[in-house]
This record gives C-alpha cells, sequence and structure tokens, in this order.
C-alpha cells in the first residue's frame, strides 16, 4: 500500500496543477487571448457528466446489472444530434435574456416569478445535494483503499478533524470560491474553471483507459480471455440481453439520462452559460459521444476482471477500478487512477457549486433583502459585495453540507443508486422547460405545480428509502406504505411490481408533472409579463435582434434613478459604456428630460439579470420606476396594431420593389430601343455606303464605255470590274435578306446526309488561293475518319468561308483548321495568329451590325453580317460558336450535334426567339 503522505502530497500537487491552469487561463483571458472559446475545450468541458459516478460506478453497475450502466450513456448520445435544435434555442434564449442558471431560466420564462425561482433553486440543492455527497465518498474511500483495504466502513466513524476527506472538501471549496466568484456578474465566462474542467475530463480519461489497458491486457490476455474465465464462473450471463431483460427500463433510464444531460445544474453551466459560440455545438454534437464511448470501452472488462479476481464478494464493485491495481502491486497505477476519480469527482462539485450558488444568491437571497424596503436602502451601494459574498459562504456551505450527508447517509449506499436519484430530482424541471421553449400556453401555475407535484412523488418514491436505511425513518413505510396503505409503498407505489425503483419513481413523478402542467397551463390565464416571455422565449430567433423593442413595457422611469442602479452593479464607468452602447444600437438617445427611454428600461433590467438574476432585477428596476400593469387586452391591441404596421410596411416594401423592378426594366427596355435606333442608323448608313461605292463604279465603267472608242482589251477588263461590282451588291443584298429570314424564323434548311471531312475539303480548297496570295502558310488538321451528319451542306460552307475569309484579312502569317468529335459534337476550329479580336469587344463580336458600331469616316471593309448570318447558321443546327483567345492567337470554333435525328426534326435554333416555331 502507499503511504498517506505521498497520496497526500499527490492530492495537493493535483489540486495545485488546476489552480496553475485555471489562474493562467484567466490571465491569457485578461490579456484577449481565450483559451476557453475552442469548440474542443468546450466539448470536453460537457464530459463534467462523466463524474465519480461514471467512474468507479459504471463498473459497479455493471457488476451488478450488467449492460443496463449503458442507459446513463445512450441517452446523451442520442439526443445529442438533436442538441442544434434545443440546446442552440436554450443558448440564444440565455444570452439574449442574460440567464444565470436553470432557475433563473425557469423563472425568467415565466414571467420572472420569484416563488418559482425560488422554489426551483431548493429542489436543485435537494436533488445535487446526495450527488456532491457520493463525490466526497468517492475521493474518501479511493482514498483509504490506497492505505488499507477493507477500511471503508471505519471511515464513517473517524472523527471529523481527522477525515481527510474533509480537507479535501475545503480544498475544493478553496478553489472554487477563488475562481468561481470572482465576478460579480453570473453569466460572465469562468475561463479558469472551463479550462480546469477541460483538463480534467482528458485526465480522468487517460487514467481510466490505462487501468482498461492493464486489466484487459496484463492481467489477463485480452477481451476474449476475460470472456472466457468469466464464463467459466457462471458470469457470462450478466452481460447477455435476455429475453427477460426489462425493455421499459431501458427505455426509461435513457430517457431518464437524456433528460440529466441537459438540465443536471452542472451541464446547464457549462453547455449553455459557458458557451461563447453557438457554433461550438458543431463540433459537441459528434465528440461528446465519443467521449463517452472511449470513456466506457473498459467498463464491461473491468467488471468481469473484478469478479473473476474476487470472487469472495468482499470488495465493493465500484472499487475494482482501484483494487485491482492494487491487488497486482500497481502502486502508481492505482495512484494514477485515484487521481482520475479525484478529478471525476472534483470536476462535479466545483461546477455544481458554483451553479447552486448563484441560483441560491440570485432566486432565494436576493429577492428575499431586495424585497424589503428597509435593507434595500439601507445597502443599495453595497449589493454587488454582498452578493459575491452570499455566493462564496453559499458554497462553503454546499459543500460542508454535501460532506455531512455523506457521513450520515449516503455512506450506505452505492454511487449509482445515489446517482439517479439526483438525476430524477433534476428531470422534474423538464417539462417546464421544454414546453417553456416551444409551446406559447405554458403557464406559470402549471410550472409550479408540475414541479411541486413531480418532486413530492420524488421524495416520497426515492429519498424516503434512503431515510428509511440511514433509520431516520421507520421501516414500517417501506412495508405498509405511507399511513398503512399498501398501494403508497415507496417503491411499488399503486402496485407497479414490474418496474425498477428508478423507472417507478420517474414514471409516476413525470406523469403528475406533466399532468398539472398541461391541464393547468391550459385553464390558466397569463399576466402580460408572462405573455410577452413567452413569446420571446418560444420565437427567439424571431426577436433576438431585436430583444428590448418587442417586450412591451408601460410606465415611467427616471434616467438618473436607473443610471445610479447600473452604477451600483456595474460601476460608474461600465454602466457609463451601457448607455452609449444602448444610444449606438438603437440610435436614439437613453432619455428625454430625465425620463428614460421604455426601451432602455427593458435593457437596464436585461443587464441586471446578468448579475442578479431575471427575478432579482425585475424586483430591483420595480423599486426605482412606476410600471403600469398592462391588460391582456392592450397588449394584444399593441401587437395587433404592430402586426398590422409590420404587415402594411411589408406591404409597402413589396410594391417599392416591383415599382422598382419596373423602372429598372423601363430603362433597359429603352436603353434597347436607344441602342437599335442607333444601330439602324448606323447600319443604313454603311449598307448604303457599301452600295454606293459599286454603283459609283459600276457607273463610271458604264460611261466610259459608251462614251469612249477602247481597246477590246481596256472595253473587256472594265466590263469585269462591272460585273465583280454588281457581284458585290448581289451579296450584300443576299446577306441582309438572309438576316431578316433567320430574325423572322421563316429560313428553312436543306438537310442532307453530308460526309463532314469532304465538306471540310471542299471550303477550304477555294480559299487555298487567297492564302497563297497573302503569303499565309495554310494548315489542315483533319482528326476524323469517316463521319456523315445531317445538316444544310451550303450553309456550313458559307459559315467555314466566312470564319476563314475573316481569318485571312487579320492573320500575320499563319491560318489552322482543325475538326475533331467530342462530347458528341462535331467541331471545327479555325486559327489564326493575328492581332486578334480586343478583350472589350468579344462579348459582341456576334451581334448584328456590331461592325457598324462607333465608327468614324473610315469605314471597315464588308458590313458585319458575316459573324451574326454564321451564328445564326449554327444555332439553327442546335450548335453553338464561340471565340476563344489563347497566347498570341485567335481561334473562332463552332460545334454541331451528331444526333441525326434532332437536326432532321428541327428547323429552328434553340434561343428564346424562335421558341415557339419549335415542335
Amino acid at each position: 500500500m502507499l503511504e498517506s503522505g505521498l497520496i497526500i502530497s499527490f492530492t495537493f500537487g493535483y489540486l495545485a496543477l488546476l489552480f496553475a491552469i485555471a489562474w493562467f487561463s484567466e490571465k491569457s483571458a485578461e490579456k484577449g487571448r481565450s483559451l476557453a472559446s475552442n469548440p474542443y475545450v468546450y466539448s470536453l468541458s460537457l464530459a463534467v457528466y462523466c463524474t465519480a459516478w461514471t467512474y468507479y460506478g459504471s463498473v459497479g453497475r455493471a457488476a451488478t446489472n450488467g449492460l443496463e450502466f449503458l442507459t446513463i450513456y445512450i441517452g446523451p448520445s442520442l439526443i445529442a444530434p438533436l442538441w442544434w435544435i434545443v440546446m442552440r434555442k436554450i443558448i440564444r434564449i440565455s444570452k439574449v435574456q442574460r440567464i444565470s442558471s436553470i432557475a433563473d431560466f425557469i423563472s425568467s420564462r415565466y414571467g420572472k416569478n420569484i416563488t418559482l425561482g425560488g422554489i426551483v433553486t431548493v429542489f436543485c440543492l435537494l436533488g445535487i445535494l446526495p450527488y456532491t455527497s457520493i463525490q466526497i465518498k468517492a475521493i474518501a474511500s479511493s482514498f483509504d483503499i490506497l492505505q488499507s483495504s477493507g477500511a471503508s466502513v471505519q471511515m464513517l466513524n473517524t472523527p471529523i478533524y481527522l477525515d481527510t476527506a474533509f480537507y479535501l472538501s475545503m480544498g475544493l471549496a478553496l478553489f472554487t470560491i477563488l475562481f468561481g466568484t470572482r465576478n460579480v456578474e453570473a453569466t460572465a465566462k469562468h475561463e479558469g474553471m472551463v479550462m480546469a474542467v477541460a483538463f480534467e475530463s482528458i485526465f480522468k480519461l487517460i487514467a481510466f483507459l490505462a487501468v482498461g489497458i492493464f486489466v484487459t491486457y496484463f492481467v489477463y490476455d485480452g477481451f476474449r480471455d476475460i470472456f472466457d474465465q468469466a464464463e467459466l464462473r457462471g458470469l457470462g450471463q450478466l452481460f447477455v440481453l435476455s429475453e427477460e431483460s426489462s425493455g421499459s427500463e431501458w427505455f426509461w433510464l435513457s430517457v431518464l439520462s437524456m433528460m440529466a444531460i441537459l438540465f443536471l445544474p452542472r451541464q446547464f453551466q457549462m453547455g449553455v452559460i459557458e458557451n461563447s459560440n453557438e457554433q461550438h455545438l458543431d463540433k459537441a454534437m459528434w465528440l461528446f459521444p465519443l467521449y463517452l464511448l472511449l470513456i466506457n470501452v473498459f467498463v464491461i472488462p473491468i467488471a468481469l476482471g473484478g469478479l473473476v479476481h474476487f470472487d469472495t464478494n468482499t470488495i465493493d464493485a465500484d472499487t475494482y477500478v482501484l483494487a485491482l491495481p492494487i491487488t497486482y502491486d500497481q502502486g502508481w497505477l492505482a495512484l494514477l487512477v485515484y487521481l482520475g476519480g479525484f478529478s471525476a469527482a472534483t470536476s462535479m462539485i466545483i461546477v455544481s457549486t458554483i451553479a447552486l450558488s448563484n441560483m441560491v444568491s440570485n432566486n432565494f437571497v436576493m429577492p428575499i433583502i431586495l424585497s424589503n424596503e428597509k435593507w434595500r436602502k439601507n445597502y443599495q451601494h453595497q449589493l454587488g459585495s454582498i452578493l459575491v459574498w452570499i455566493r462564496r459562504v453559499t458554497i462553503l456551505s454546499i459543500i460542508l453540507a454535501a460532506y455531512l450527508y455523506y457521513r450520515e447517509v449516503s455512506g450506505y449506499f452505492s454511487l449509482v443508486s445515489i446517482g439517479l436519484i439526483s438525476f430524477v430530482a433534476i428531470a422534474q424541471f423538464t417539462p417546464a422547460i421544454i414546453g417553456g421553449i416551444y409551446w406559447k400556453k405554458g403557464a406559470k401555475s402549471g410550472a409550479l405545480a408540475g414541479i411541486v407535484g413531480g418532486f413530492v412523488v420524488w421524495f416520497f418514491t426515492l429519498v424516503v428509502p434512503t431515510m428509511v436505511t440511514a433509520g431516520f425513518l421507520p421501516s414500517s413505510i417501506m412495508e405498509q406504505g405511507l399511513f398503512g396503505l399498501s398501494a403508497l409503498r415507496p417503491y411499488h407505489l399503486l402496485g407497479m411490481e414490474g418496474m425498477g425503483y428508478v423507472s417507478h419513481a420517474l414514471f409516476f413523478s413525470l406523469s403528475l408533472n406533466l399532468a398539472l402542467y398541461v391541464l393547468l397551463s391550459l385553464y390558466s390565464a397569463q399576466s402580460s409579463k408572462e405573455h410577452n416571455q413567452a413569446v420571446v422565449f418560444v420565437d427567439i430567433f424571431k426577436y433576438s435582434t431585436s430583444m428590448d423593442s418587442s417586450i412591451i413595457w408601460k410606465g415611467q422611469a427616471y434616467l438618473p434613478d436607473l443610471k445610479s442602479l447600473l452604477e451600483n452593479f456595474l460601476g460608474e464607468e461600465r454602466a457609463e459604456k451601457a448607455l452609449i452602447d444602448f444610444s449606438q444600437r438603437t440610435g436614439r438617445q437613453p432619455g428625454v428630460k430625465n425620463y428614460a427611454d421604455p426601451e432602455l428600461v427593458n435593457y437596464s433590467e436585461r443587464l441586471l439579470s446578468g448579475i442578479i438574476g431575471a427575478a432579482s432585477a425585475r424586483i430591483l428596476v420595480g423599486s426605482v420606476v412606476k410600471e403600469e400593469e398592462i391588460s391582456m387586452e392592450e397588449v394584444l391591441d399593441i401587437l395587433k396594431e404592430t402586426q398590422e404596421l409590420k404587415s402594411l410596411n411589408l406591404e409597402l416594401k413589396k410594391k417599392s420593389k416591383a415599382l422598382k423592378k419596373a423602372t429598372e426594366e423601363l430603362q433597359e427596355m429603352n436603353e434597347t430601343l436607344r441602342l437599335n435606333d442607333m444601330l439602324k442608323d448606323e447600319f443604313i448608313s454603311t449598307v448604303t455606303h457599301e452600295m454606293k461605292t459599286p454603283i459609283t463604279s459600276i457607273r463610271a465603267f458604264s460611261e466610259i464605255l459608251m462614251d469612249e472608242d477602247l481597246p477590246d482589251e481596256d472595253r473587256q477588263r472594265f466590263l469585269d470590274i462591272i460585273i465583280q461590282e454588281t457581284d458585290r451588291m448581289t451579296r450584300l443584298i443576299d446577306q441582309v435578306l438572309d438576316l431578316e429570314r433567320f430574325d423572322s424564323g421563316r429560313q428553312k434548311l436543306k438537310i442532307e446526309q453530308v460526309d463532314a471531312r469532304i465538306l471540310i475539303l471542299q471550303a477550304t480548297e477555294s480559299m487555298i488561293q487567297v492564302f497563297k496570295e497573302k503569303n499565309l502558310k495554310f494548315e489542315l488538321d483533319l482528326q476524323i475518319e469517316e463521319l456523315y451528319l445531317s445538316l444544310d451542306e451550303d450553309r456550313i460552307k458559307q459559315v467555314i468561308l466566312n470564319l476563314l475569309s475573316n481569318a485571312s484579312k487579320f492573320a500575320s502569317s499563319k491560318v489552322l483548321v482543325r475538326t475533331y468529335c467530342k462530347d458528341n459534337n462535331w467541331l471545327v476550329e479555325i486559327w489564326d495568329d493575328g492581332k486578334g479580336v480586343p478583350d472589350e469587344d468579344i462579348p459582341f463580336i456576334f451581334d448584328k451590325f456590331f461592325q457598324a458600331k462607333n465608327q468614324t469616316s473610315k469605314k471597315p471593309i464588308g458590313s458585319g453580317l458575316g459573324l451574326a448570318i454564321s451564328k445564326k447558321i449554327i444555332e439553327y443546327h442546335l450548335g453553338n460558336i464561340e471565340i476563344i483567345r489563347k497566347e498570341e492567337q485567335t481561334c473562332f470554333r463552332f460545334s454541331i450535334p451528331l444526333e441525326p435525328e434532332l437536326q432532321m426534326n428541327q428547323n429552328y435554333p434553340n434561343t428564346h426567339e424562335q421558341n415557339t416555331d419549335r415542335r
């Protein structure tokens, strides 16, 4: 066994390490480098769910109940994917309303009711105190086992001043006070605590995996060997689901763990209050279930290993994790395991006591102080420091009470049994919370009656039996029932014999709770404040950006009083900054003629809610403002008027948007008409110029032939010129007519089977002489063999000749024609190495009349219709034509589909201009 001094040294050394981690994190946060604002740290902090109950108790429950221990981890794993729906909404509500605890959440939802917040706080204390006590029990038991086995019973008889558990508890209280109550603001992030909890999550996982690996692979020869050994001793059936296994037990325990992962005070603190970014849930939804999987991998091997080794039942199954390394003289491993269990227990105690201290101060003590006018006036300038000391005293009191409960009650029970009792207690908040965020009719009376009714049943069915066992109540209650009625036996209420005691208690307490909540909510009238809060909670994503203006407030408030109230808790500098932030965010002054803006009243109340809780903030603000109660009729009238204004505003926006769109369309149409008119004028100018030139030549040469006696050679030359100019006019007229037929949809194609290879050869052959005359190198790259297409041969030749003619005009030294098939299309590319088309002209190169646009007196060659007609021809063949710029080369490329049936049945291109003519 290890010496006490060594164990104590490592224990307090571990606490010192936690202090160092927390201190360093706090200092980093003060310098603007937040270590805790990280999705992985956030996910690890949620592992505070895995307490000593998990570390020791899961093995103990597995050794006695088999696979049933998994229900406590199946529930959280199943609900984790729904966190984006449920937990994100709770987080958003809490951030917007500046909620500081689960009691504050419930109180705020139901009209910021003081009574409801106080009752939830008391019930949380009653429910969590036993759970905190078993953490102390786990620490004390593991510490004692490290020294000498079998002494666990004697610990309860040790004087307090000699009990190591007492001093460890006080050390935890000191740590929690130092890093949990440094800021008066309850919603402030506890950076140091979060990082310490994340570190402990890693440490306890490593320690548990270490002992699991040791038992599985060093004590035994792997998983198969453990199961074989267990089978030889008749233990194999313990971990096999049989027909006798209670499906209802699995169901109810899984549901219980789903509620626990959401609403345990420590989970609410880490998952909601300490959350710095909703997006961190994305990681936590898969990382947290993975953590649960890892920490449970070796639970069954350790349980079976303990059952096989300690077959005399002299060792408590909860301690197998620690007892096995000790048995095999692995002292340092046992010390690591002890520290892992210590970290599992301390993280729960630290977070839970911080959460409970905020509840006690904000929902119990502070409302009492503020409700007394004399106390409020006498201590109004000291409320901030009083609040901090209340929390510190509460933390110390809770840990002391848990220690005493451990000595008097929980020492006689297993870790699992006490843990499940706390789970059922916290489950009583589920109807009020889930109903509160999804059902606007949920009322304060229903929530209050449901929670009280559920806790009464919980206390009778689960707490009373523990008090009977501890000797505080007569055992006759267990046998004969309350008042001697057998129907009211705690473990078998109304004769439900087939259920386990935990699922039995959960079923009846939650059923009564839910029934009271629904029935009283349906038949209760909500106050205006309660209705406001119901709407905001249910529709939080709608109101989160306009919170203060969404809450209806009617009354009179003096700005100096409100400012003085903020200064008492925030200080002058922060209070002034809060007012400046209000002005910048809303665009209005905090007040006019010393009267505070109604939105500022709501804003101030929310700021104070983050410090003293919603109910206390309600009392405090009410002490300095004169608020008028608003009837439900007034609320509905305001909401109706607001809705009508919103509808009218929305309709006006729609009409304004439609008018703007119509104006833009008219402007576009006007611009198009103006451009078309300009293009028409320029086109007429170009065409008349082009026609005037040949007409002038024809007339001049005709007059020469008629008036002068010329040699036959000159006569023949002049006649050739006249014929050429006539052909030039004919081509120009044909182009104009072609374009008109294409635009009107009257153009018909003469579709026939054509050999594409021959078509290319014939088209290029007629241009070879032109290329020679201009000293241009011509290359032909035919990447097709025999290819027959259904197309208009003359029209496609016209396109190719147009493109070759353009290339010959602008090429510097080389023209290339390439044809190939790709993606069920026939493609033809015509490359030249000229200067190319300017980038700004590329989008318009295929537009009709483009060449006539923005011209000076120097007219270009041709009418500029060739490319426009080529585009029409290709589109009529259901193809596409484009221009490509690559380095120092320009390429015109067109493609035509290979499917002949498409081409044979289509006369018109796939453009919006001819859609009505296609079949």
